[in-house]
């Protein structure tokens, strides 16, 4: 019978059906959604697996009918990574790369639809001059971990001459075929954990709040089939079947939402994370789950919220002033959430993983706790609340009435702050423990390039000194000096530059085109006053077992200067020797290992990528290094993008469904807006004290998060065995997001608002 009432109930009963299942079917989609991300996740790591080809062996293998030579030329345009590729193949049977049908040709690419979109734009001009063979086809989606990644293929014929430098890998087939699985550190793992539970919280709250639109209605519909001769019992049953019919279409609208959120994930690149459609399918036993749980939810809170409502047959008791809240269950709730999380306090990352259950548990029951404390704190604080402006008394006078439905609208933005301000919390405590300071100096250079031997080192300096957006460039030769000139038992640095590039390296006394020092002072270099001693006969570059180029042997000069150490900009004090190109042969200078490091322009934008095409004109398979502060991990990035993209997610879900609140708050009241406007009260009256029921709620539903935040964050923090700290401007920017959020769904609330304050609402059927 309460399934009937909800479809066969005219214009109303379907209103009241549609606005259930909008908000239902965005939070089923939602559900669906997260249960789909691990399987997206796992088939990205698939295919990225499955296109490996990194063999970390000693020894190449032997050339084959079945082998083909592959070298790594990534690249990065602006803030892009781009994954790159060359192709030798030594025989007709060579192992095909996954997504492509054929090797591509000398000064042939294929390329992912992505990057071909971009090199075909006008934003791509600049890429295209480091990239400018001619496309001849497209990477299918087995061979990309998402639609929106840039990847490339290229034909190469001469990739055996770079054989032996570890530029080039020779294989026989692709697969990452010594792929281990890393543990996850306790602390990660704890990491992820939360923000799952975070992340879900919000969700599961909305749909709690959506099974319960008009509420006031179906009560008094109900009083009338108590007046016909139903019992308390049987209002109760009705009032659930209405629910499960509600959620039920939810789910139908859940399920597709999601569909059409799944087909524009393929469009849709979150933080350099994107997905295909196809790998966006939630696990079978996850998606049951979520379609049992929800209608049977939304009968469970339907009977919760029947608890205190007495239905008899001329009314319904509500109406009158409720008794008021108890405060002792609902600090059961916190109280128990920080039970759960006590005995893992301090125990860090060295004493095993965290407890799952307890984990989930406790975070979960003090988020649980804003929903459950924040119905009390409205109405103990609005029943202090008085004499004001008319529009305020007026919402006062509302809140007082029906305090929990002003406090359930707000109930999800309060979970999802609370949530993000502990997150942000534990983000910013533990983010010292995988973030590595870099010993580089990037006032002093950004960029390092790093020729090969093919390369004269001079004229590579040159094209980048002459680059737009360069400022300085310093040159600098690598080597050794040995006291023997095979196997030496000592041997210490050698830099070989001009006096400018020098003096980056030590402190010098003077210098010009010819000299050569010592350096003293350097923490690990403690075999230069035995090796260099002025007269002696030294071996430059000497050489061990494997190597094939014959040492030099040099007399140390007997003028030979003395310089103090000083430490270079990429963070590394040398010692040794310092020596200008004058001071030592020919072909030492030319055998040398050769650095740039490179000064940037920053009122040019592009310098980069301007630096990248020039070192791609001087060899292709070099790709420049870009200095930065700092060094972060690769998991604790990847899990912090996951929060961001749920977050996003959560967000959208929080403003679409506070504005369908808010329209089905308006929809119940449109009798009594329109008696008010009907006995002369103003608009904007109205809609001012609209915005106050709204404002307040929301004001001391984000106190009361902030403050549960702050305790699950410090709570987190102390099972870590973190200094505990607040980012107050973190904390901040989250209640300002959560305050925008509900004050932009208010503005979008009132032109229905306005459309609803006309005598015409007093019509009734």
């Amino acid at each position: 019978m309460g399934a009937r009432f909800a479809f066969t109930g005219g214009r109303e009963g379907w209103g009241r059906v549609l606005l259930t299942a909008v908000g239902v079917g965005l939070g089923v989609a939602l559900l669906l959604l997260t249960t789909a991300i691990p399987n997206a996740l796992a088939a990205r790591g698939e295919r990225e697996s499955a296109r490996t080809n990194i063999m970390y062996v000693d020894k190449q293998m032997p050339k084959a009918d079945n082998t083909l030579l592959v070298a790594s030329v990534a690249t990065t345009f602006r803030t892009d990574d781009i994954r790159g590729r060359e192709l030798d193949p030594e025989g007709a049977r060579a192992p095909l790369p996954p997504g492509i049908d054929e090797f591509p040709a000398v000064g042939e690419m294929i390329v992912s639809p992505a990057l071909e979109r971009l090199l075909k734009s006008g934003d791509g001009k600049l890429l295209r001059e480091r990239l400018p063979d001619r496309i001849v086809g497209t990477i299918g989606e087995s061979g990309l971990v998402g639609p929106a990644e840039l990847s490339f293929y290229r034909g190469a014929d001469d990739l055996a001459e770079h054989l032996d430098n570890g530029a080039v890998t020779r294989i026989n087939r692709f697969g990452d075929l010594q792929r281990t699985s890393e543990g996850m550190d306790p602390v990660l793992l704890l990491l992820t954990l939360v923000v799952f539970v975070v992340l879900l919280m919000p969700v599961g709250v909305f749909i709690a709040t959506a099974v319960r639109f008009g509420g006031e209605r179906r009560d008094r519909r109900l009083a009338a089939l108590r007046l016909v001769g139903a019992d308390g019992m049987m209002t109760r049953r009705i009032a659930a079947g209405e629910a499960f019919a509600g959620a039920a279409v939810g789910l139908v609208f859940g399920a597709a939402f999601f569909l059409i959120g799944r087909q524009a994930a393929g469009y849709v690149d979150l933080l350099d994370v994107s997905v295909f459609p196809s790998d966006l399918n939630p696990a079978p036993a996850l998606a049951v789950l979520v379609g049992v749980a929800v209608p049977v939810a939304a009968v469970l809170v339907t009977l919760f919220a029947l608890r205190g409502v007495v239905i008899e047959p001329l009314g319904v008791v509500r109406t009158a002033r409720p008794p008021r809240r108890r405060l002792w269950w609902r600090l059961l709730l916190p109280l128990g959430g920080i039970a759960a999380l006590a005995p893992m306090i301090g125990q860090g990352n060295n004493a095993g993983q965290f407890n799952d259950v307890l984990v989930i548990a406790g975070v979960t029951l003090l988020l649980v706790g804003v929903t459950a404390l924040l119905p009390w704190v409205v109405e103990a604080v609005v029943a202090r609340l008085g004499s004001g402006a008319l529009s305020w008394q007026l919402a006062v006078r509302r809140l007082q009435l029906s305090s929990g439905t002003a406090a359930r609208m707000v109930n999800g933005i309060a979970v999802a702050v609370a949530g993000a301000i502990a997150l942000q919390m534990f983000f910013s405590g533990v983010a010292g423990g995988y973030t590595t300071p870099s010993d580089k100096d990037i006032s002093r250079a950004q960029m390092e390039v790093t020729p090969p031997d093919s390369v004269s080192l001079a004229a590579a300096g040159r094209q980048l000194a002459e680059t737009e957006g360069v400022r300085k460039v310093t040159v600098l030769a690598v080597g050794s000096v040995g006291e023997k000139a095979r196997n030496p038992d000592t041997y210490i640095e050698l830099t070989i530059g001009n006096c400018a590039a020098l003096r980056a390296m030590g402190r010098l006394p003077s210098c010009r085109d010819g000299d050569s020092f010592t350096v003293r002072g350097a923490e690990y270099d403690t075999g230069t006053p035995q090796v260099v001693k002025p007269g002696r006969t030294v071996y430059l570059s000497p050489s061990y077992t494997q190597a094939k180029k014959a040492p030099v042997a040099w007399t140390v000069p007997t003028g030979i200067k003395q310089a103090d150490a000083r430490e270079d900009p990429s963070g590394v004090v040398r010692g040794g020797v310092l020596a200008t190109p004058g001071a030592l042969p020919e072909e030492v200078v030319a055998q040398a290992a050769g650095r740039i490091l490179i000064g940037l322009d920053p009122k040019v934008a592009d310098a980069r990528d301007l630096v990248r095409n020039t070192a791609a004109r001087i060899d292709r398979l070099t790709e420049p290094a870009t200095w930065t502060s700092s060094d972060r991990s690769e998991r604790f990035d990847s899990i912090r993008t996951g929060l961001f993209v749920g977050a996003t997610c959560v967000l959208l879900l929080i403003g679409v469904s506070l504005l369908v609140s808010q329209l089905e708050q308006l929809r119940e009241r449109r009798k009594l807006l329109s008696s008010l406007v009907a006995f002369g009260t103003r608009r904007r009256t109205l809609s001012l004290s609209v915005l106050w029921q709204t404002a307040i709620p929301i004001v001391l539903g984000l106190v009361l998060s902030a403050a549960v935040g702050l305790t699950l964050g410090a709570v987190l923090l102390t099972m870590t065995n973190t200094s505990v700290g607040v980012d107050w401007a973190a904390v901040l920017t989250m209640t300002g997001i959560g305050a925008g959020i509900v004050l932009l769904v208010t503005v979008l609330s009132l032109p229905p608002l306005l459309r609803l304050m006309r005598p015409e609402g007093l019509r009734t059927e």
